[in-house]
């Protein structure tokens, strides 16, 4: 369950190497970073990569954003790029919004997503590790995004008490779907 931001380039290295375990709402945006995510663009961010798929290179540049807590941008990027990727991002935007019909709507709009697999295996180890997991986690044979904004909505609502394992499980998602996006982008 290893992420290394610095397999994806200097650009985004300098901008997701500090794990950032983000709470389940839309947090604090990280104006440490605006005048550097201000810069950010397909071009400097891929700069001598050769790009074949510019819709998950901007899956690449709206999760930066959202991993700093920008989520009106994050949105702005992820509604234009019109694959279950982008409707991938802008669920999660609206599950941190916290829009928990809207980001269903998108969820279901991703349907099954190649990333699937891998989050369910790793969330069921999140979950397993974690005091008082969610069972409907640790025993799920494939990954219910509509169900984890249903874990999600209860742990912030204050119905449960399973904020770290769902903002533990959450990173991993990031973390998993940015690999994928960045690999999409450079042609798989």
């Amino acid at each position: 369950m290893g992420f290394d931001a610095q397999a994806y380039g200097d650009v985004f290295a300098e901008l997701i190497s500090e794990r950032r375990l983000n709470p389940l709402d839309g947090g604090t945006q990280n104006t440490a970073v605006k005048s550097k995510l201000d810069t950010l663009n397909v071009n400097a961010a891929f700069a001598e990569k050769n790009v074949v798929d510019r819709d998950m290179a901007e899956g690449c540049i709206s999760a930066v954003w959202l991993y700093h807590n920008f989520l009106d941008t994050s949105h702005t990027i992820s509604q234009g790029i019109l694959t279950e990727t982008g409707s991938y991002w802008h669920g999660i935007m609206h599950r941190r919004e916290p829009d928990f019909s809207n980001s269903k709507y998108w969820f279901h709009k991703v349907g099954y997503h190649a990333i699937f697999d891998t989050l369910c295996q790793e969330a069921a180890q999140i979950a397993s590790s974690a005091d008082g997991a969610p069972e409907a986690l640790a025993s799920q044979s494939s990954w219910d995004s509509a169900g984890f904004v249903d874990l999600c909505a209860d742990a912030l609502e204050g119905r449960s008490a399973h904020d770290t394992s769902c903002r533990e499980i959450q990173q991993r998602e990031w973390e998993l779907l940015f690999d994928y996006s960045y690999k999409q982008a450079l042609g798989g």
